[in-house]
């Protein structure tokens, strides 16, 4: 793709798995940013359990959800850090290899973006990048927004890429992006419980999961279809 120069938009997640409802906010934040869009999988979420599938398997559906996909990438930078998969390391990783200058945005659900305030130092944050927030149409942030991170966020907000590509980090952008029903909580559970889940996911992923047992999804018998 003609991505504008400059910019790193990484999207953040254990993508456990990943499913299309990823994919639409990836894609809905590439055409707005025109900037190709980093997926950048979790190594070992602190916030969270541990993921049901390993690095190398969420690796594997990432690779095969995002073949062929115009600006989508797969960045692997947390997994080969083999740290703790805190936000504000990872961002100073980054700065250490791109430098201080390189506009880098950090591309978050709205849900994540409202329990800023518990992620580790999160003021610090907003030095070290943008926030582009994937909002659903009618949803308003605005009224949600936990007092702390209101006053934070006065004079941040930005009405267009432009702000993000033209400075290193600071700046909050709105993402509007279509409905998505599909949640990795709720694929996992569908699966596990045997009811309908194949139509959530990229056909290649959804024969990956069957193919290896992933989520006690009944194992397909024979080789993966899909593995050369």
């Amino acid at each position: 793709m003609n991505a504008a120069p400059g910019l790193r938009v990484y999207y953040g997640g254990t993508f456990d798995p990943v499913h299309d409802g990823h994919l639409a906010i990836a894609r809905a934040a590439r055409d707005a940013l025109q900037a190709e869009i980093r997926l950048l999988p979790a190594a070992d979420p602190p916030h969270r359990p541990a993921p049901g599938a390993s690095a190398a398997q969420r690796v594997e559906m990432l690779q095969r959800a995002l073949s062929g996909e115009r600006g989508l990438l797969l960045d692997t930078f947390e997994l080969q850090r083999e740290e703790r998969s805190w936000s504000v390391d990872t961002l100073h990783a980054l700065r250490a290899q791109f430098g201080a200058r390189q506009p880098i945005a950090w591309l978050v659900g709205a849900d994540s973006f409202l329990g800023l305030p518990g992620w580790k130092h999160w003021r610090e944050l907003f030095v070290l990048t943008h926030f582009v927030v994937a909002e659903r149409p009618g949803y308003r942030l605005d009224d949600a927004l936990p007092p702390a991170l209101a006053r934070t966020l006065d004079g941040r907000w930005s009405d267009g890429a432009d702000d993000l590509h033209n400075a290193p980090a600071g700046r909050v952008l709105r993402l509007q992006q279509p409905l998505q029903p599909q949640s990795a909580t709720e694929l996992r559970r569908r699966i596990g419980a045997g009811q309908p889940w194949r139509q959530w996911l990229p056909p290649a992923v959804a024969e990956y999961i069957q193919a290896h047992g992933l989520y006690g999804a009944a194992p397909s018998s024979g080789r993966d279809p899909l593995r050369v």
